[in-house]
């Protein structure tokens, strides 16, 4: 598949990863254009979590190289990257249960926020104009998927579902050119996979990337435009959904067979 050189916003080039005797992603190559949903599949176990960790500077690879918008990030600290214009989204629901949706949406812009110690100490006319414009911003992006109302609502009192969307407001939150995703899906009726199919499509449209690692193959052949496969930790395929669709090692691999 050919890839326009100068939309590249992410560069994975032959990624490894070791630990101890075994080898989590293996020699892998992957690329996520600007104006794309990316999206990265395959079985339980095939490294995509790994991969994740790799970018968001959760782990160091042992060889080879990361590059988000023309800049090296492989060996950088997570915040950094985040600061950089990478967010993410975790498998495992990630969110501070015990405090306020508006206020887990508050802990996402850090990273953009400017107000010093001094500031907020005496509560200067700065650091009280930055706050407002914060939290004039979460109450956007929280009405953006449909959760304004839930603002002053406990995080961990909301059903999955909108558990799920407030970490995506979350990453948001921090301003990102790359969005990862997590398995977005996971756990989500009908309804709120249809919901979700188009939140991504406005995200996109908001230039912001998406890659998203995903088990239901409905939303992804449905939202995609790039897609990598991984299995065993090294890359099997990528293509477009048509193209993985019909791919003989995707299906015998991943789908299990014809």
């Amino acid at each position: 598949m050919q890839k326009a050189e100068n939309k590249a916003l992410l560069k994975v080039e032959n990624v490894t990863l070791s630990f101890g005797g075994l080898t989590a992603v293996n020699d892998v190559s992957l690329e996520v254009e600007v104006d794309k949903i990316t999206a990265l599949i395959g079985p339980n176990g095939a490294g995509k979590t790994t991969f994740f960790n790799l970018i968001s500077g959760i782990y160091k690879p042992n060889k080879g190289t990361i590059t988000f918008d023309h800049q090296r990030i492989d060996g950088k600290k997570g915040y950094q990257i985040n600061k950089a214009g990478i967010a993410r989204t975790y498998q495992v629901i990630n969110l501070f249960r015990k405090m306020s949706v508006i206020d887990n949406v508050m802990v996402g812009m850090h990273s953009r926020l400017h107000s010093g110690y001094f500031s907020d100490l005496f509560r200067t006319s700065k650091e009280r104009k930055e706050e407002k414009e914060a939290y004039d911003r979460a109450y956007e992006l929280l009405d953006f998927v449909g959760l304004k109302k839930r603002a002053l609502d406990i995080a961990g009192s909301l059903p999955y579902g909108e558990q799920r969307l407030l970490e995506i407001v979350r990453g948001l939150a921090s301003s990102p050119k790359l969005l990862l995703l997590d398995e977005p899906a996971a756990g989500m009726n009908s309804q709120e996979k249809k919901d979700l199919d188009s939140l991504l499509r406005k995200i996109l449209k908001r230039n912001v990337a998406i890659l998203m690692i995903e088990h239901d193959m409905n939303l992804i052949m449905d939202v995609a435009d790039d897609i990598f496969v991984l299995n065993n930790g090294k890359l099997l395929a990528e293509g477009t959904p048509s193209e993985i669709q019909h791919d003989p090692e995707v299906i015998t691999a991943y789908l299990g067979g014809d």
